[in-house]
């Protein structure tokens, strides 16, 4: 199965960002932790009512952190699937919200809301999923018919995009589809998280990682064999080196930079978010590793407080 596996961004108020993604858009709050590499810092993720591969956002809120700028070897945007008809659902529920978001636009056969979180990150729905009822964890005016499904896909921005396209094809499992001007769409074959979107645009100032920023991209393995295979064809075919593969609790992950310079990650599908608690309590506690536990009552003391709802 290839596709997206998540999308992690920075955010600033953990708070905040809980309240947008749970009560505005509807997400699930699927786990609870923090980033294993600063375990003073959150990392939350948000999904489908158990986190599967292709529907996952998370996030490193820095309440610190100077806002990100955008441009040119950066995610530019991070899209979600929702059903075609409910794109009228999702701009009335902005307006009511308060979200700012532009007017709903076609692209590529599918029509698209794009619109902002509080931190100033790009996003947009995609009317791109089928009819039937999605999960709806959190019902505050978000029925079933409307719940978004998951990850449509992201849009890089790169100067030159050949090399980033060949890693894809080649190594990532997508193939090359449809173009339309400078944006040129890369399809997977997993039901969500299956779009890729390159736009070429020479000449603009290059990203600034910060606040409201994708800090990177995770793509999809079924298992150590095929990470294995996937980072074999990398140095091989590419001469892209990767780390050391890393247990990451929920999966097991290998990264990289292509050649644009946009941190990749290829992340196992195994695992997954139910290895250290049942469906009913995903995101209600605090969840460590192994080897941050013995830490717990400091880490616990140094991270801010964070507003749950339900």
């Amino acid at each position: 199965m290839s596709g997206i596996h998540h999308v992690t961004a920075v955010s600033g108020s953990a708070s905040r960002n809980h309240d947008f993604y749970t009560r505005v858009l509807g997400l699930r709050f699927v786990k609870k932790t923090v980033n294993f590499d600063d375990p003073a810092t959150y990392h939350l993720y948000y999904g489908d009512e158990t986190g599967h591969p292709g529907t996952i956002l998370t996030f490193f809120p820095w309440e610190q952190a100077a806002a990100g700028r955008n441009g040119t070897g950066q995610a530019l945007e991070t899209a979600f699937a929702v059903p075609a008809a409910s794109i009228g659902f999702w701009t009335h529920r902005f307006v009511e919200q308060g979200v700012s978001h532009e007017a709903p636009v076609k692209l590529l056969d599918h029509t698209v809301l794009a619109f902002t979180d509080p931190d100033g990150m790009r996003l947009a729905l995609v009317g791109a999923a089928d009819g039937r009822a999605g999960p709806n964890p959190n019902p505050d005016g978000i029925s079933a018919e409307h719940a978004i499904r998951g990850m449509f896909g992201v849009t890089l921005l790169l100067e030159d995009g050949q090399a980033t396209s060949a890693i894809l094809t080649d190594v990532l499992g997508f193939r090359r589809g449809k173009r339309d001007g400078a944006l040129v769409r890369f399809e997977a074959d997993a039901a969500v998280g299956n779009h890729i979107d390159i736009r070429e645009a020479q000449g603009f100032l290059s990203g600034r990682m910060g606040r409201g920023s994708v800090h990177h991209i995770a793509f999809r393995a079924k298992d150590d064999d095929m990470q294995a295979e996937m980072v074999r064809k990398l140095v091989k075919h590419h001469g892209v080196p990767t780390t050391e593969q890393i247990d990451r609790q929920y999966f097991r992950s290998v990264y990289f930079r292509e050649p644009a310079g946009i941190l990749f990650e290829i992340a196992t599908d195994e695992p997954g978010f139910l290895v250290d608690e049942p469906p009913e309590a995903l995101g209600k506690a605090l969840k460590l590793p192994q080897f941050l536990e013995p830490r717990r009552a400091e880490i616990e003391a140094r991270l801010p407080q964070l507003q749950i709802i339900g």
